[in-house]
């Protein structure tokens, strides 16, 4: 754990740099600076690019860490690298066709019940273009154990960018078409400077000659499009159906407050999976399976011990964010809470994700993927109607609660292994405990004050229990490490 732990360190700590800078564009930036209609549009346009984005990317970034390691000569190599360079554009050429000539329908589509969404088409599928490549080149990076980097301009680059953009804006120095406008360069820009990051690691040599095992490997790239399809869609469907299905599309711009307060909860498995995924598939590859078991519980407990604090921190100072946010924005409160169950829940399976995607059961991850965007899309179009956002939020909850559910039961039936131990019990246990303690105590302070206040509080607490019951070995470490104990 040596390699995925320091990289998964620095990944972590660059990931809430970019959520912190996240939050000061979504909580106070464009909630003041835009109009909660254009907040909704930006919002839509970004959940329909990344919809789209695992299309695009023809499931070639997933390919590229999968069968990596299983060529050993440079010939191959260089044969395997060039085909997943130009693959991605087996789709987005006819995609791009058929919008030039679509164009006017699938404007009126977007349309049909905010028409400001129909005059971005081409907007979308840019960023869509770019999310794809710029995810294509960070895998070419990870796969020679290179994640920092990327992850810094995955989780950073754009943010401080988009801030600088909302500044310009609140200045009157561009305009919000114009901004719009500079939030596609700044999606095209991350992707260039990603790719020259990449070929610095590993310049690429085109070789078209024929690569061994192609079937396979198309097979998986197929695959994983519908694969990564459904992860995208289960954080963007929400937001992408709120907009099409409720009048106001300022919906969108409250409901994504919401989970973005949430999804700070993902942050520590964002920035562990980077590096989990070519470890996971090496070991998968090398057939080490009880260094995978080791690799799968551990990363387990490690995560569900860091998301639970985060999960801490959220719920008991949530009350007193909303405080200081504008008050149309307070209505997500319970977006917030159970959106925050489903993203711990989601942390606890380790790298669950990583062993389905990388072993030969990969084909049952469409399987599962399929049954959650159509349980996703259903349970949607219920609740949506009947309770707005917060019926989105139910929505969510349940398709993740029922996928990751199915998930587990899987690689315990197929591979003999499951993510939980007697720890992971005693983590849950103690988020009980001092959730019920401390939700409805606070200082009577500004909210800003009581919230540090109150978080400095629950870090104690908390990792002095993790500390003394010894619940992570690996986070025991670490907090040994740093307070050199």
């Amino acid at each position: 754990m040596g390699l995925v732990l320091n990289q998964s360190f620095k990944n972590t700590l660059s990931t809430y740099f970019g959520f912190g800078i996240g939050a000061i564009n979504t909580l106070f930036l464009y909630t003041n600076f835009l109009t909660d209609e254009y907040y909704g549009l930006v919002a839509f346009l970004l959940s329909a690019a990344n919809i789209m984005m695992p299309f695009m990317a023809f499931g070639v970034h997933n390919a590229i860490v999968k069968y990596y390691s299983t060529f050993k000569t440079k010939a191959s190599i260089n044969s395997f690298l060039t085909l997943m360079l130009f693959l991605p554009l087996v789709f987005i050429m006819p995609v791009g066709i058929i919008g030039y000539f679509a164009y006017e329908t699938i404007a009126a589509l977007l349309a049909q019940e905010n028409a400001i969404a129909g005059d971005y088409v081409w907007h979308i599928f840019i960023i869509a273009v770019a999310m794809a490549y710029f995810e294509v080149f960070y895998s070419w990076s990870k796969v020679q154990m290179k994640t920092v980097f990327g992850n810094l301009m995955k989780e950073i680059f754009h943010r401080v960018c988009i801030m600088i953009l909302l500044f310009m804006v609140s200045l009157k120095w561009i305009n919000v078409d114009e901004f719009i406008i500079g939030l596609v360069a700044v999606y095209v820009v991350r992707m260039l400077i990603m790719k020259a990051y990449a070929y610095m690691v590993r310049f690429p040599k085109f070789s078209f000659k024929k690569v061994n095992g192609l079937s396979s490997i198309l097979n998986y790239a197929g695959l994983m499009i519908i694969a990564g399809s459904v992860a995208m869609l289960i954080l963007d469907i929400d937001k992408f159906m709120i907009g099409l299905m409720l009048e106001n599309i300022e919906q969108v711009a409250y409901y994504s407050v919401a989970i973005f307060i949430a999804t700070v909860i993902a942050v520590p498995q964002r920035a562990m999976h980077q590096i989990m995924l070519p470890l996971t598939a090496q070991y998968l590859n090398d057939k080490d399976m009880p260094a995978l078991t080791d690799l799968y519980k551990r990363s387990s407990i490690s995560l569900l011990v860091i998301s639970g604090f985060i999960f801490l921190l959220i719920i008991l100072n949530i009350n007193q964010l909303y405080e200081i946010l504008p008050e149309e924005f307070t209505g997500g409160l319970f977006v917030v809470l159970i959106v925050s169950l489903a993203k711990l829940f989601d942390n606890s399976l380790g790298n669950n994700n990583a062993i389905l995607f990388n072993s030969d059961y990969y084909k049952m991850v469409l399987l599962l993927g399929v049954f959650l965007a159509v349980i996703a899309i259903l349970l949607n179009f219920i609740f949506i109607p009947i309770y707005g956002i917060d019926g989105s939020a139910i929505a969510t909850f349940l398709a993740v609660f029922i996928y990751n559910t199915v998930k587990i039961i899987f690689v315990r039936y197929k591979l003999k292994m499951q993510p939980y131990t007697w720890s992971s019990f005693k983590v849950v246990l103690l988020l009980i405990i001092i959730s019920g303690l401390m939700y409805f105590w606070d200082f009577a302070f500004h909210p800003i004050i009581n919230i540090g206040l109150k978080s400095i509080l629950i870090g104690l607490i908390y990792f002095s229990m993790v500390f003394r019951l010894n619940i992570s070995e690996d986070v025991t470490l670490q907090i040994k490490k740093y307070l050199k104990i």
